[in-house]
This record gives structure tokens, C-alpha cells and sequence, in this order.
């Protein structure tokens, strides 16, 4: 590890909480309950919070074959953990600029050394591993490396996938290339997708109109540091109607506008 990336994970590791915060039902976490069952384990540094994220969009999951790619190894403690959360039939890729990674390849964990800035590497990734339904960037947090990520991964993550973008808080942090507001960071390049989503609703489809994303997209979930993405075919939105009495009429337009 260089000096440079060495200080950038040190601060960011600074600047990562370690009170309690509300973490409801940790407790039935089995991720929780694998990482404090292994006290000797390979060192992972989390926001506490994040553990209930992953059991709340990964537990279904659990026990399929499936593949799981996740930037950045660091001291390799995440590899295992996901191992053991997800199951014997997951495949879990670790991937990291440092070669000295690659010690934490075993069976059943696979360790990819690049850089996840380098839009041809990313693209690589993707073809030799077509079929991912997990990806978890949590590498060097810079702008370009999340931006590069999300925009060559997520449209090749399987249907019904899930993407998720930790410590996104670096967008807020001039070190890593962000500042509030500043165009060229995630967090602003991300917020367009939130209109994407609701595309089909456009009246204007000059300027929003659905697309891919709108089309492959069920929805954006934003916590503190982290964005969750879940892929799912989305069709033009349906309005049903059920029972039979009513006892008045709007005077106010209705929803359709009529």
C-alpha cells in the first residue's frame, strides 16, 4: 500500500463513526453475529449502521448460487464474512489495486488485482464475471473511481441485482475530490437518477424520457454514506382501483391531471 493511499484510509477511517446508532434487530444480523463469533479474524472496519443495510437488501440471497464482486480487499476481513453470509454456492471476488491482495484468495474467493478507476479494467471485470448479482464499491472513494464504477458495472449487473456504493460521505470531502455541490462528485452525479426513475411521468420527453436505467431500475435507497441501487424490470406504471363505493368526487384534479 503507497503512502498516499495509506493517509486517504486513514482519514477516511477517521471520519468513520464508531458510537452506537440505531441499529434495531442487530442482534438477528448474522453478519453481526459471524464478525463478533470471530474476534481473531482478518480486521474489517465498517460504519455500524452499514450491517443492517447489507442484511436488509442481500438476505435474499443467501444460500444461491450467485456471484459477488466487491471493491477494495484492504486486510481481506469482508471476503469471508460474505463467504459465510452468503453461502457455500456464492462466489465472492475481491477486487483491489494491491497486489499483495491476492494472498487472500482461497476457494470459493477469488482475488482480482486493478485499478477500479481505469474504465477498461472495469469493462474486463464485467466479462469475466458476466453474471453478477452483488456489487459492493468500497475502494479508493475518490469521484472518478465511483463514478467510473457505477456507470461500466451497474448496467451489467444481473436483473434483480444489487448495487451498493459505500462511504459516499467523501463527496462532501475535498481530500477525496468532493466538496457540496461540486458537479464532479457522486453524490451530484448520482442525483439525476431520481428523476430517471420517475421518467414514465415526464410531460415533457424532450428533456426526461424513460430509458434503460428507468426501464431496469426498481429503486434508489439513500442512507447516511451509502447508496443502494436494486435492478428490476420496471414497466410503465399501472393504476388499479379496488372496491366499488364512493362517496364523493374530487373537485381538485386528480392525479391524471383530468
Amino acid at each position: 500500500m503507497s503512502i498516499l493511499t495509506k493517509v486517504i484510509r486513514d482519514l477516511l477511517f477517521s471520519l468513520r463513526p464508531t458510537s452506537s446508532v440505531n441499529h434495531e434487530n442487530q442482534g438477528d444480523n448474522p453478519i453481526v453475529a459471524y464478525l463478533e463469533n470471530n474476534p481473531g479474524g482478518r480486521l474489517i472496519h465498517k460504519v455500524r449502521h452499514y450491517f443492517e443495510i447489507y442484511h436488509r437488501h442481500l438476505s435474499r440471497f443467501r444460500g444461491r448460487p450467485l456471484t459477488m464482486i466487491e471493491i477494495g480487499v484492504f486486510n481481506g476481513g469482508s471476503l469471508p464474512m460474505w463467504r459465510d453470509y452468503l453461502g457455500p454456492q456464492a462466489t465472492i471476488v475481491g477486487v483491489d489495486i494491491n497486489p499483495g491482495c491476492r494472498r487472500f484468495s482461497e476457494p470459493g474467493i477469488d482475488v482480482v488485482i486493478g485499478d477500479q478507476g481505469d474504465r477498461g479494467f472495469l469493462r474486463s471485470l464485467a466479462d469475466r464475471y458476466p453474471d453478477v448479482a452483488i456489487l459492493i464499491d468500497d475502494g479508493g472513494h475518490r469521484m472518478h473511481q465511483q463514478i467510473a464504477t457505477f456507470e461500466e458495472l451497474y448496467p451489467r449487473l444481473q436483473p434483480n441485482g444489487v448495487y451498493i456504493c459505500e462511504d459516499t460521505g467523501t463527496s462532501y470531502i475535498p481530500t477525496f475530490g468532493g466538496g457540496l455541490k461540486q458537479p464532479q462528485t457522486f453524490i451530484e452525479s448520482v442525483k439525476p437518477l431520481i428523476d430517471r426513475l420517475h421518467a414514465f411521468h415526464s410531460t415533457n420527453l424532450s428533456e426526461l424520457a424513460p430509458d434503460e436505467f428507468t426501464r431496469t431500475t426498481d429503486s434508489l435507497h439513500f442512507y447516511d454514506s451509502v447508496l443502494v441501487i436494486e435492478k428490476k424490470a420496471h414497466a410503465q406504471p399501472e393504476t388499479v382501483a379496488y372496491g366499488s363505493t364512493s362517496a364523493f368526487r374530487y373537485i381538485a384534479p386528480s392525479l391524471s391531471g383530468e
